[in-house]
């Protein structure tokens, strides 16, 4: 014989409800998504803007202090588009070629002793190919010498709220007292395409034409997401792989920036995920866990 009682409704009503409200809680409570990280944690750090507002949608390690490589080439554009704006340049001018700029190791267009390239060429120099010799001979036209248009660079950033920031040369090639942050760089990247929207149209240039033969660029960002119309990528040893992207589409922009990447590829992966997360209302309000490649 059997000694279970049956159990009265009103403890039956009470587990009831009780399972609701532990099942609410759960569906209340934020989802956690995963984000793999391509970057060792001493080199990751990334930052997503809103454009239009200035809202920050996403950072890690966005003021932690690290080496822009070719991003420093958005400031030595940005100092060349003041100079078109002020008159000082047309684009038809003819921008001379150092000794010291020809110098410069890859990547370059490979200019010999005596030879000129107009600003037009030049900016799509800089921005398709990230042509070493050509940012360094607009350093040298625009401020007399190198080190004193870093000094013209580092002032400007300064002004333009890029506290953590300092330039050493027109390039970005190694030097350990040029540093920045993923966050100065979206300040950059907004203030060119808020201050300079007239130019801003090379950024999403893929490849050009000079003295004959096609310039192929190496921003694979272009074409590959819709909405994405730049801006620029750069890589050193010391850095890894750094992009500042900016998408513009639906009525959103956004300025992504992403820096210390294993690869290229595997930065580019890792944009598209920041920008897919940025433009979902579900998964922006999500707790993020990082999964770093080391982990």
């Amino acid at each position: 014989m059997s000694d279970q009682r049956p159990i009265p409704l009103i403890q039956k009503l009470m587990a009831a409800f009780a399972l609701l409200v532990l099942i609410a809680g759960c569906t209340t409570a934020p989802p956690e998504t995963v984000l793999a990280v391509p970057a060792a944690p001493q080199k990751y750090a990334a930052i997503v803007v809103d454009a239009r507002t200035g809202k920050q949608l996403f950072e890690v390690n966005s003021s932690a202090q690290r080496y822009p490589a070719s991003l420093t080439k958005m400031m030595t554009l940005y100092l060349l588009f003041e100079a078109l704006e002020s008159g000082r340049l047309a684009k038809e001018t003819q921008i001379p070629v150092s000794d010291n700029a020809a110098r410069q190791p890859p990547t370059k267009l490979r200019f010999r002793r005596g030879e000129t390239i107009d600003v037009d060429s030049a900016i799509r120099a800089i921005v398709v190919k990230s042509a070493n010799d050509v940012a360094v001979a607009v350093g040298e036209y625009l401020g007399g010498s190198e080190e004193q248009f870093a000094a013209m660079m580092t002032s400007k950033a300064h002004q333009l709220g890029m506290s953590s920031t300092v330039f050493r040369n027109a390039s970005g090639l190694p030097d350990g007292g040029q540093v920045t942050t993923a966050r100065d760089m979206a300040v950059l990247g907004m203030a060119l395409r808020n201050r300079f929207p007239q130019h801003f149209h090379y950024f999403s240039e893929s490849d050009f034409m000079f003295r004959g033969r096609l310039v192929r660029g190496h921003n694979d960002m272009l074409g590959r997401v819709r909405g994405v119309d730049g801006i620029k990528t750069g890589y050193i040893r010391a850095s890894g792989f750094n992009i500042v992207t900016s998408y513009s589409a639906d009525g959103r922009q956004l300025i992504v920036v992403v820096m210390g990447a294993d690869s290229a590829r595997q930065r580019n992966d890792h944009v598209e995920a920041l920008i897919q997360r940025s433009l979902s209302p579900t998964v922006a309000d999500a707790k993020t866990r990082l999964m770093f490649v080391q982990q």
